[in-house]
């Protein structure tokens, strides 16, 4: 922001991140990321979530889903993150190895920390409490 901006007139994140073929490209790069990364792929309900759709498909709902929330004109159509994620009992050690996939994927595109922060918001949505330390059963 620069010194004549005033917090109201701050652009988007949409904006700032470069709009939908930014975001695209970067959750490209991700959703490729996690659905191979083996410690998110060890909870045996992850690892069937992540081939239940075409990963095609996958990627379109997480372009919409950042793109409306980052404040871009699209309008997410998906089920919400708890919705999504309730039944799949990830742990906070799996919500860390999935920011540490999300770090990877920011950091390859260079995207600014100040932006790199606002990922974190969705943690609470996704992480299921009281799973610390829990097995998954094969």
């Amino acid at each position: 922001m620069t010194s004549s901006e005033t917090a109201s007139e701050k652009r988007s994140l949409y904006d700032r991140l470069g709009g939908v073929y930014s975001i695209a490209t970067v959750v490209d790069d991700l959703i490729d990321r996690i659905m191979v990364d083996p410690r998110l792929n060890a909870n045996p309900l992850v690892d069937e979530a992540h081939h239940k759709v075409p990963p095609a498909g996958f990627k379109y709902l997480v372009t919409e889903m950042l793109c409306w929330a980052a404040g871009g004109p699209q309008k997410y159509s998906g089920r919400s993150m708890e919705e999504s994620h309730r039944d799949l009992a990830i742990t906070p050690g799996e919500w860390q190895a999935f920011m540490d996939d999300v770090q990877t994927t920011l950091d390859k595109f260079s995207v600014p920390a100040e932006e790199q922060a606002e990922v974190e918001s969705t943690r609470a949505a996704i992480v299921v409490s009281g799973a610390e330390g829990s097995s998954h059963p094969r």
